[in-house]
C-alpha cells in the first residue's frame, strides 16, 4: 500500500486519497477468519483445501502487521476456538497440526510476547501440555508450529505459584515407580529444543527464562543449568551447522536468563559466565547470529554487575509522569520545575565499579564497529543501558570512547555504529548538553559520508542513522540547549532531504525537518514542498524542491556550497550531472554569488586531474553560465554576466572558454576519459553557444568545429555504451554552435558538403553521426544545397547499413522540417512538387524495413518517421502503435489541407470518429485494438492490418495478446455465418503465411494466432466441408515451415496448429496425424513430450477421431507411457500407426524430413 501510494504521488495524484486506506480502523475480517477456523475439521484432510485455507488466513492476518492492537479484542475467542479443537480427543493428528499452525500465525502478527499471556495456565494444564510437547518429533520439519505454540504454552504453565513437587504426588517416596520429576522432565525439554534448528529453539529460551527463574526450580536447578549451558558453549564449534545452532540455544538461554532473573540470584555466576564468554571469543566468530547473541549476553552481564538505579546526573527533559507532565501551569516554566526529585528516586551512591565493567564495555565498544548492522544496534542499546548505570565521570569516558568512532580512519561501520550510540545516549538523558559542541559537527560530516568502495559506495547506512540522531536529539533536548546548532542541523538535513543519492536517507531526513521544538527554520513550507513522499524523485529533489528550499536565505549558499564541495566530483555520474542542472537552477537565487564565489572555485576544479572534478565542474561551469545569460537577458541586460560590480568575471569567463583548449591539447585521448570529457566539453560548446559568447571568427570556433567534427566521425572508436551520449552531445553543440557563429558569415564552412561526403564512409557510425549532423543543421545553412541533401543510405538495404538508414530517415524528416513546404517553391531551397517523390518513396521504403540484429528489432526505430498504416497501429508495441495510430488519425481527419486518395475514406470516419482523436488511448491496448480491428472488413486495409495484429495477438505481452485477441474473436464471430467473407479472410491469412514464410518474426506469432483461432472454433464452417482448399493449402504452409527447422518455439507451436487441425475431416486429418506421428520421434525430448501430451488431449477433445473405445484406451495408454528415448518411442510411435490406420513413417538413410 505505501509503494502504491508513492506510485500515485509520482503520477500526479493526491495522497492523502491512497494513505488513508493504509489506516484500518478495526479487525474488519473477524467474520471472515471465523468462518475458516470453523471450517478446519472439514477441510484438514484435503491438501489443496488445507492450503488454500492457510494463504486466505495468512492474508488476512498481514494486513495487520503494522496496527496488530487491532487484534486484541478478538484474540481471545480465536484463541479458544483453535484450543478446543486441540483439546478435542476425537480430533486427528493432521488436525490438531493445523489448529496450531493457525495459532503461530496470530503470534507472528500480534507478538508472542502479548499472545501467549493469554494461552490457560491452571495447575490442570501443566502435565497435558507437557505430555503433548513430549511426543513431538523435533525433526519433523512440517510440524514446528506446534512445537514453538507448546513451548510458548507450557511457559504460561510454569508460572503457576505452586511447587512443582507437588505435581509429582509420591514420587520421591514410592519405590514402585521410576519416573522423572517435573521439574527435570521440562528442564530436559527444553535443553533438547534449545539444540534444533527451526524457531522453535526461540521458544524453549523463553521457556528457560521462565522455568529456571521460578523460586523453586533456580534453588534446586540454576546452577546446574548455567553449568550447562558454560559446557555447552566452551565444548561446542562453531565450524558445522549443528554446532551454531547449539550455541544459538545456549546463548539465547544466558541472555534470557540474566535479563528476566533478579540481580542478587544471577550476581554470583556473572564472572564465571563472562570468563568463559571471553575464552571462547564469541566476538570473532564467523556467524552474525552468534556475535550479536554475545553482545546481549554481555550486555546483560554488565547490567548485573551494576546496581540497578536512576543516574542523577542525567539530563531530563519535562517528566517521566504524565500527570506531572499535566499539572504544569504553563510550559514556559522552567525545566527545574518539570523534573522529579530524583533524590526520592534514586539516591547517588559512591560505591566501587567493578572490573569486569571496563572489559564489558570495551567488548560493547568493539561490538560498535562490527560488520553486521544487527551486531552494532545491539551494541548501541547495551552501551545507552550500561551507561545510564555509570557515574558521571565514568559515563562521560564512555562518550569519549564513542566520539572516537567518527575518525576518518575508521570504516563506515564505526560511524554506524557510533551514530547508533549517540542516538541512544541522547534518548536516554546521558549525552549531556556540555557534550553537544563536540558531538554536533561529528553528526552534520554523518549526514553527508559518502566514501567510494570499487563501482558502488559505502555511507548511506550512516547517513541514515545521523537522522536517526538528529530525532533522538530533537526530543531528548529542550529548544535552548539545541538553539546554537539548530541552523548547522537544519542545513545538514535540508540537504540530506533534497541531495542524498539514497532515496532512504532523503526520506529519513525529511521526517526530521518538522521538529517537536518547532525550531527548525521555516520547518512547515519546506515539509510541505519535501514531503516523505515527494522526495522519492531524485529528479525533483535536484531540480525543483532544491530551488523552492533556497529561495529561503538561510539555505541558499549551504545548497550551493554543498553541491560545488560534494556532488560537483561526486563519482556517480548522475549524480554529478543533476547537480549542475541543480546550479543552473540554484543560480536565480544568488548569481552574484554564482558569479563572485563559486565559478572562481570551479575553474581550477576544470582544469584539474581529477576526472570526475574535471567533468562536474566543466559541465558546472556550462550550466551557470547559461543561467546566469538567461538572467541577465530577462532583466535586459547589456552583458550576460554585468551584474553589479564583477569587474573580474570576463577573465573568469575567458578562462571558462580555454577549457576546451585544455582538453583539445591535454584530454583529448578516446579511452575513458576521453568518453567523459568529450560529452562534457561539447555541452560547454552548447551552453557557451547558446550564451551568445563574442567569439566569432575567433581560433577557439575552429577548435570546437573540430572536437565536435572529430566526435562524430569517430564514434566507433568508442565504448557501445558511450557512442549515443557523445553523439547527442555533439549533435546538440553543433546545432547551437551553427545557430550562433556562422549565421552572419555566409562563408565560414560548407559543413554540408564535408558531412556528406562523410556519408560514403565505409564505417557505419561515422554515417549516423554525419547523417544526424545534416539534421541538426540549421535553416539557413541548407538553403540552396537542398538539392544535395537527397535521401543518403535510406534506400540500401545492406544488414550492416540498418543504424545507418534509420538515422538518415531521422535527418531527412528533421531537413524538411527546417526548410519547409511551398508547392511551387525552388527545389534547392523548400520542399515543392518537383523534389517530394523520392522523399515520399524513401520513406513508406522505411516503413517495411523489419530489419533485426542481435538487440532486436532496429527497423522499429524507422517506422516512427512514417507510421500512417494501419499495419503499424495494429503492432504490439505501445508507444509505436501510439505514434502510429495518432499519424493515421492526424492524416484522416486533417482538413487544412485535406489529404485526398484515402481508400474508404468514409468508412474510416465512421469507425473514427472526429472525437476519437482526442478520446482514443492508443497506448491501451484495450481501447486501440477494439478500433483497428475494425479495418479487416475493409478490403484494402484487411492484409495490412491482419499482419499487424498477427504479432500482437501472437505476441508474449499479456494484455496486448489479450486485447488484440479479444478482439479478432469479436470480428470473426461476426462473420461466421458469411462464408464469402469468411473465406476471403482465410485467403488473406494464407498470403500472410505465404509471403512470411520462415520469416520468424511473422511466421512464430502467427502460428500462435491461428492455434487459438483453430481453438475457438472460428473455421467450424471449413470443418464440415471435407478437405476444404483452407485446410489443404495451410497444412502444405506449416509442413514449408517447420521443415529441417531447430526452433524449438517455432516447432511447440506448429504441433499445436496440427492438433487443431484434426478437426478437418477428409484427407487433411490422416495427414495432419502423419505429421504429430512423426514429431513424436523428434530428435529433442521436449518435442517428443510435448507432442504425445497435445496428442492425448487432442483425441480427449475431439472423440471421432478413434471409433472404437477399446482402440481409444490403448492409444492414449501408449501416449502416457511413451518413454524419451528414441528407439522405444519409435516403436510405440509405429503401433499407435496402426491403431490409427495411418500408414509407418519410412526411415531414409539421409534425414529430410522432422523426426526420422
Amino acid at each position: 500500500q505505501m509503494m502504491s501510494a508513492m506510485e500515485a504521488v509520482c503520477d500526479g495524484e493526491e495522497p492523502e486519497v491512497v494513505t488513508e486506506a493504509c489506516l484500518l480502523s478495526e479487525f474488519s475480517e473477524r467474520g471472515e477468519a471465523r468462518a475458516l477456523i470453523n471450517n478446519l475439521p472439514d477441510i484438514h484432510h484435503d491438501t489443496v483445501s488445507r492450503e488454500a485455507t492457510i494463504e486466505k488466513f495468512v492474508v488476512i492476518m498481514d494486513r495487520y502487521q503494522e496496527q496488530p492492537h487491532l487484534l486484541d479484542p478478538h484474540l481471545e475467542w480465536m484463541l479458544n476456538m483453535l484450543l478446543e479443537m486441540i483439546r478435542n480427543e476425537k480430533s486427528p493428528p493432521l488436525m490438531v497440526h493445523l489448529c496450531f499452525k493457525f495459532l503461530y500465525i496470530i503470534s507472528k502478527v500480534r507478538g508472542y510476547k502479548i499472545f501467549m499471556q493469554l494461552f490457560p495456565h491452571e495447575v490442570s494444564d501443566v502435565q497435558p501440555v507437557l505430555d503433548l510437547l513430549c511426543r513431538q518429533d523435533p525433526k519433523d520439519t512440517e510440524t514446528w508450529e506446534t512445537r514453538y505454540i507448546l513451548l510458548l504454552w507450557l511457559s504460561m504453565t510454569c508460572l503457576i505459584p505452586f511447587d512443582l513437587s507437588r505435581l509429582d504426588g509420591h514420587l520421591s517416596t514410592d519405590p514402585g515407580l521410576n519416573r522423572e520429576s517435573t521439574m527435570d522432565r521440562i528442564l530436559a525439554v527444553a535443553k533438547s529444543f534449545l539444540r534444533v534448528s527451526d524457531k522453535s529453539r526461540d521458544a524453549a529460551s523463553v521457556l528457560v527464562s521462565k522455568f529456571v527463574t521460578r523460586p523453586d526450580v533456580k534453588q534446586k536447578r540454576l546452577g546446574d543449568f548455567l553449568d550447562w549451558c558454560l559446557t555447552t558453549i566452551s565444548q561446542t564449534s562453531e565450524v558445522t551447522m549443528e554446532g551454531t545452532v547449539t550455541l544459538d540455544g545456549a546463548l539465547q538461554s544466558l541472555a534470557q536468563l540474566f535479563k528476566h532473573g533478579k540481580r542478587d540470584d544471577f550476581l554470583q555466576y556473572a564472572p564465571t559466565v563472562l570468563q568463559c564468554l571471553n575464552q571462547k571469543r564469541i566476538a570473532e566468530s564467523n556467524q552474525a547470529t552468534l556475535r550479536k547473541l554475545g553482545v546481549k549476553v554481555v550486555q546483560r552481564l554488565g547490567l548485573t554487575f551494576l546496581k540497578p538505579r536512576l543516574a542523577k546526573w542525567r539530563y531530563q527533559r519535562g517528566s517521566r509522569s504524565l500527570a506531572v507532565n499535566l499539572a504544569q501551569s504553563s510550559v514556559t516554566e522552567s525545566v527545574e520545575a518539570t523534573k522529579l526529585d530524583l533524590e526520592s528516586v534514586s539516591q547517588e551512591e559512591d560505591y566501587d565499579i567493578p572490573e569486569e565493567v571496563e572489559n564489558i564495555i570495551e567488548q560493547l565498544l568493539v561490538g560498535l564497529k562490527d560488520k553486521e548492522t544487527i551486531v552494532r544496534w545491539s551494541s548501541a542499546k547495551g552501551i545507552g543501558r550500561v551507561t545510564g548505570r555509570l557515574p558521571k565521570q565514568l559515563a562521560d569516558d564512555v562518550v569519549e570512547s564513542v566520539l572516537e568512532c567518527f575518525s576518518f580512519q575508521e570504516t563506515d561501520n564505526a560511524w554506524h555504529g557510533g551514530c547508533l550510540a549517540l542516538a541512544e545516549l541522547g534518548r536516554r538523558g546521558l549525552l549531556l548538553p556540555s557534550r553537544l559542541s563536540d558531538v554536533v559537527p561529528l553528526i552534520i560530516k554523518a549526514l553527508t559520508y559518502d566514501e567510494k568502495r570499487g563501482a558502488c559506495s559505502l555511507g548511506s547506512n550512516v547517513r541514515d542513522a545521523a537522522c536517526y540522531v538528529c530525532w533522538a536529539f530533537a526530543r531528548a533536548y529542550e529548544p535552548n540547549e539545541l538553539k546554537p546548532y539548530v541552523n548547522q542541523i537544519a542545513s545538514a538535513l535540508v540537504i540530506a532531504t533534497v541531495f542524498d543519492r539514497n532515496i532512504t536517507c532523503r526520506k529519513a531526513a525529511s521526517v526530521n525537518i518538522l521538529s517537536p521544538q518547532g525550531t527548525f527554520p521555516h520547518g512547515i513550507d519546506i515539509l510541505t514542498a519535501a514531503d516523505y513522499f515527494t522526495v522519492g524523485n531524485l529528479n525533483n529533489c535536484y531540480l525543483t524542491i532544491s530551488v523552492y528550499i533556497a529561495g529561503f536565505e538561510e539555505y541558499t549558499k549551504p545548497l550551493i556550497d554543498h553541491l560545488v564541495a560534494m556532488k560537483v566530483n561526486h563519482w556517480d555520474g548522475v549524480i554529478r550531472e543533476l547537480a549542475t542542472k541543480g546550479l543552473h537552477n540554484l543560480t536565480i537565487q544568488a548569481p552574484e554569488y554564482m558569479a563572485n564565489t563559486v565559478l572562481p572555485q570551479l575553474l581550477p576544479m576544470a582544469t584539474g586531474m581529477d576526472l570526475h572534478r574535471r567533468h562536474g565542474a566543466i559541465l558546472a561551469c556550462a550550466e551557470i553560465t547559461h543561467a546566469l545569460y538567461e538572467l541577465a537577458t530577462q532583466n535586459n541586460r547589456l552583458h550576460p554576466l554585468s551584474i553589479k560590480a564583477s569587474p573580474n568575471h570576463n577573465f573568469l569567463l575567458f578562462n571558462a572558454f580555454l577549457v576546451t583548449d585544455v582538453f583539445l591539447f591535454f584530454f583529448y585521448p578516446r579511452g575513458f576519459g576521453g568518453e567523459l570529457m568529450r560529452p562534457a566539453v561539447c555541452c560547454l560548446i552548447e551552453k557557451l553557444s547558446l550564451s551568445k559568447m563574442p567569439f566569432k571568427a575567433d581560433p577557439v570556433i575552429t577548435g570546437w568545429q573540430w572536437l565536435i567534427d572529430d566526435s562524430l566521425k569517430n564514434l566507433h572508436l568508442f565504448s557501445s555504451g558511450a557512442r549515443r551520449g557523445i553523439q547527442d552531445a555533439a549533435l546538440s553543440a553543433l546545432a547551437a554552435l551553427c545557430l550562433q557563429y556562422y549565421q552572419v558569415e555566409p562563408g565560414v564552412a560548407d559543413l554540408v558538403s564535408q558531412y556528406l561526403l562523410a556519408l560514403e564512409s565505409p564505417e557505419v557510425l561515422t554515417r549516423c553521426g554525419c547523417a544526424l549532423a545534416l539534421g541538426s543543421l540549421p535553416p539557413f545553412m541548407i538553403l540552396g544545397k537542398l538539392q544535395k541533401v537527397r535521401p543518403h543510405n535510406v534506400s540500401s538495404k545492406a544488414a550492416s547499413l540498418t543504424e545507418a538508414r534509420r538515422d538518415a530517415a531521422t535527418a531527412m524528416s528533421q531537413v524538411c522540417v527546417a526548410v519547409g513546404v511551398c508547392a511551387q517553391g525552388s527545389p534547392d531551397r523548400v520542399l515543392c512538387e518537383s523534389n517530394i517523390r523520392p522523399v515520399y518513396e524513401a520513406l513508406l521504403g522505411c516503413m517495411n524495413d523489419y530489419s533485426t540484429d542481435s538487440r532486436g528489432d532496429v527497423g522499429a526505430c524507422v517506422q516512427r518517421m512514417m507510421c500512417c498504416l494501419a499495419q503499424q497501429a495494429a503492432e504490439k508495441i505501445d508507444r509505436y502503435r501510439a505514434h502510429a495510430g495518432t499519424v493515421f488519425l492526424r492524416m484522416l481527419h486533417s482538413t487544412d489541407p485535406a489529404v485526398p486518395h484515402i481508400p474508404h475514406r468514409e468508412e474510416l470516419l465512421s469507425i473514427f470518429p472526429l472525437e476519437t482523436g482526442t478520446s482514443l488511448n492508443w497506448n491501451a491496448a484495450s481501447q486501440a485494438f477494439p478500433h483497428i480491428t475494425q479495418l479487416l472488413r475493409l478490403h484494402q486495409y484487411q492484409y495490412h492490418t491482419l499482419l499487424g495484429l498477427t504479432v500482437s495477438v501472437g505476441g508474449l505481452t499479456e494484455s496486448t495478446v489479450r486485447y488484440s485477441s479479444q478482439s479478432l474473436f469479436e470480428y470473426l464471430k461476426g462473420i461466421q455465418q458469411d462464408a464469402t467473407v469468411l473465406q476471403q479472410f482465410g485467403d488473406t491469412l494464407l498470403r500472410i503465411f505465404r509471403d512470411n514464410l520462415r520469416n520468424d518474426r511473422v511466421s512464430v506469432p502467427l502460428l500462435k494466432m491461428v492455434d487459438q483461432i483453430l481453438a475457438n472454433g472460428c473455421f467450424d464452417l471449413f470443418a464440415s466441408e471435407e478437405s476444404h482448399p483452407f485446410c489443404v493449402e495451410l497444412l502444405a504452409i506449416c509442413k514449408e515451415e517447420i521443415k529441417k527447422s531447430k526452433d524449438v518455439q517455432k516447432l511447440l507451436s506448429c504441433i499445436a496448429v496440427f492438433c487443431g487441425m484434426v478437426q478437418f475431416k477428409g484427407d487433411v486429418r490422416e495427414k495432419v496425424l502423419v505429421q504429430l506421428l512423426m514429431l513424436l520421434c523428434h530428435p529433442f525430448p521436449v518435442i517428443r513430450k510435448t507432442t504425445a501430451s497435445q496428442v492425448y488431449e487432442m483425441l480427449l477433445t475431439y472423440d471421432d477421431v478413434v471409433d472404437d473405445d477399446q482402440v481409444l484406451t490403448d492409444v492414449m495408454a501408449s501416449l502416457s507411457d511413451t518413454n524419451c528415448d528414441i528407439a522405444t518411442v519409435r516403436t510405440h510411435r509405429n503401433q499407435l500407426c496402426d491403431w490409427l490406420g495411418v500408414p509407418r513413417p519410412i526411415l531414409v538413410t539421409k534425414v529430410t524430413h522432422l523426426g526420422d
